[in-house]
């Protein structure tokens, strides 16, 4: 429980593509990194100050503004044991807390039955975007995914109770396996029948809903607004989870312009989420972690920069005790893995914080293991 309370809520947005974890937090007095990024290094003078070797890249200044009131931890080095440079494995395993194998369940997915054993909540995790991603993931455990609030759920236009639960109905019956009783099928029929249960609960959260914050219109900032709409609506959600549009931190090329825009539209979504959540009385028992499945080369190519290992993560929240937790990675060449900054915190031990000192689970399943953790929850 919050200190309000009420049932803490975990909110998750994934920085899609690997975001570059050094033009995110500059070690703008370190002479290594404007040796290694002669084209996209951050001038010194523009960096947003932390202390005298770490700060902001100045397109953060609303999350600066944040971590000045206390409530953003800043977790550097970020990673896992012998990383992988590919988006989708890496993701997995960011997703399933398994390096050493292929991991088919998510640690929220694994968290969210902890919350729900029986499954009486088709609406305890949501997932704002398409697909659904592997981190939600478990085998009976229902997941709402939903791609416009305002739009969302096939049902919205049957009225009426018994032709409601005819459509219910007919739709189970759909999903149902046409011959024997495989498990995949299986699941698609519970999963197809908990997600029309879930849009039509759903599709009364934009009703409910009204705030004087006023969100861009790019997709990250609305997916955050539906977020909110979702942990206000009185609908027992624990989990919701966005992702920014797919692979658009993958910065390549062009990269000064383009991570300098994505940021900006993040950093703004994200203090407009906690503005309004504030209105609603809800950012006491509400958390945002904010990763990405690995950071980019020491080195620029040029424009931009290619696959790395090390990357950082957010945590925001009121109840987040701010600062910065572990130690930079060593840009010296000998320190380096293979041209890229080299992992000094375990991802897990953060999955294992928010695990165990916010939502009030054990981490040993849930993360595959007990890994060292950061006091970052009030």
């Amino acid at each position: 429980m919050a200190g309000n309370g009420k049932d803490t809520r975990l909110a998750v947005l994934q920085l899609s593509g690997g975001n570059d974890a050094l033009q995110t937090i500059v070690p703008y007095t370190n002479g290594l990194y404007y040796d290694n990024r002669p084209h996209v290094g951050i001038p010194q003078d523009q960096v947003l100050a932390i202390n005298d070797e770490l700060g902001f890249n100045p397109t953060l200044a609303p999350i600066k503004e944040l971590y000045d009131q206390g409530k953003v931890a800043v977790i550097l080095g970020a990673g896992y044991p012998n990383p992988s440079r590919s988006h989708f494995r890496s993701m997995d395993i960011w997703h399933t807390c398994a390096p050493e194998l292929m991991g088919f369940t998510g640690w929220l997915g694994r968290a969210i039955n902890d919350m729900d054993p029986k499954h009486e909540n088709v609406l305890t995790g949501v997932n704002f975007g398409r697909g659904l991603p592997r981190a939600l993931a478990l085998s009976g455990v229902p997941v709402a995914s939903v791609g416009d609030l305002a739009t969302y759920g096939v049902l919205t236009s049957v009225s009426g109770e018994d032709q409601r639960a005819q459509a219910l109905d007919v739709f189970s019956r759909m999903y149902s396996p046409a011959v024997g009783t495989g498990v995949v099928m299986e699941y698609l029929s519970a999963m197809g029948t908990d997600a029309l249960k879930g849009a039509d609960i759903l599709k009364t959260a934009p009703e409910k809903y009204s705030s004087s914050v006023e969100y861009a219109g790019d997709q990250v900032s609305q997916y955050m607004k539906d977020m909110v709409q979702v942990l206000t609506g009185d609908f027992d959600t624990r989990v919701v989870y966005t992702t920014a549009p797919f692979n658009s931190f993958d910065t390549h090329a062009n990269m000064l312009p383009a991570h300098a825009t994505l940021w900006q539209n993040t950093s703004r979504a994200i203090v407009d989420f906690f503005d309004d959540l504030k209105e609603h009385d809800a950012s006491e028992n509400t958390i945002l972690l904010v990763f990405s499945e690995f950071g980019r080369r020491v080195r620029d190519n040029g424009t931009g920069t290619d696959h790395g290992a090390a990357g950082m993560a957010f945590v925001i929240g009121d109840r987040v005790k701010g600062g910065v937790y572990g130690e930079h990675p060593s840009l010296a060449p000998g320190d380096l893995d293979d041209g890229d900054m080299h992992y000094n915190h375990d991802f897990r031990g953060s999955y294992g914080t928010i695990t165990e000192k916010w939502l009030g689970l054990d981490p040993t399943d849930i993360c595959h293991g007990n890994f060292e953790q950061f006091d970052f929850i009030k």
